[in-house]
């Protein structure tokens, strides 16, 4: 990685177990993914397919064939499958996802109102096909989730068998692990590490400011959600003390 003349931290090749980096598409064309990939595919672990993109997106095919060859995850919003799941068409939705040949989805309740028992349904049914990546937290401002309320989800959904939780930031980053402002509520972000473990959290982290404090509070193997594809790479360099916010990672680094 790099010239190779600086001592820098050490980060795992793919298949990664941590620090793995979460890209947010928006609507990307697939030539775009292909220069994505092709500069920093190296970097990136998931690709999910935000909203309800990936159900109108007509280069998804060949997107996903780009994903497979650089051995990036393809990752369905949660809240395509929320909205299927209210209309009672959930089945319909996994099925469809499976035939497109996505690798993953997300469950997430945090658009339409889900009992918790039936998300954990949910996580059970997609996880006969699907890699699941389970969720917490709501995109309303207005009805945050209490800590004890974030660590006892997050408990159901690893036993009902997620393999990743993901923490609710949105894209704003304003919501669910962050307070209004953007700054993190380490409340929060301590009652998910305790429930799953660092290991097994993608903190979603749109804002370059939320990167930095979760790297310089966890490491550089922190799993970081929701990256713009613009930032993949700058992303990288604050995970190598490459960057001010990060540099003391590098700074006088011994050989």
């Amino acid at each position: 990685m790099g010239p190779g003349f600086l001592s820098l931290p050490t980060m795992a090749g793919k298949p990664r177990g941590s620090g793995r980096t979460h890209v947010l598409d928006k609507g990307l064309t697939p030539d775009a993914v292909a220069g994505v990939l092709e500069v920093t595919g190296e970097h990136i672990d998931v690709w999910k397919f935000g909203w309800g993109v990936a159900y109108l997106d007509r280069g998804l095919d060949r997107k996903l064939r780009l994903l497979r060859a650089h051995r990036v995850t393809s990752c369905l919003g949660g809240t395509l499958l929320e909205i299927a799941w209210s209309q009672g068409r959930a089945n319909e939705c996994l099925a469809w996802a499976e035939r497109a040949g996505l690798d993953a989805v997300e469950v997430s309740r945090g658009v339409v109102e889900m009992a918790l028992d039936d998300k954990r349904e949910l996580i059970k049914k997609a996880g006969h096909a699907f890699i699941v990546f389970a969720e917490t937290g709501v995109k309303d401002p207005g009805a945050p989730l209490s800590a004890a309320q974030w660590q006892d989800e997050i408990a159901d959904d690893l036993a009902a068998g997620a393999t990743w939780i993901v923490t609710e930031g949105r894209e704003s980053g304003t919501v669910g692990i962050y307070d209004g402002e953007g700054s993190p509520r380490r409340d929060i972000i301590d009652a998910a590490v305790s429930a799953a473990g660092v290991e097994r959290v993608m903190f979603e982290a749109p804002r370059m400011a939320q990167q930095a404090w979760l790297i310089n509070q966890f490491g550089p193997a922190v799993n970081l959600a929701n990256i713009a594809p613009d930032d993949v790479l700058p992303l990288a360099t604050l995970r190598l003390g490459l960057r001010a916010d990060t540099a003391a990672l590098s700074v006088s680094r011994s050989p």
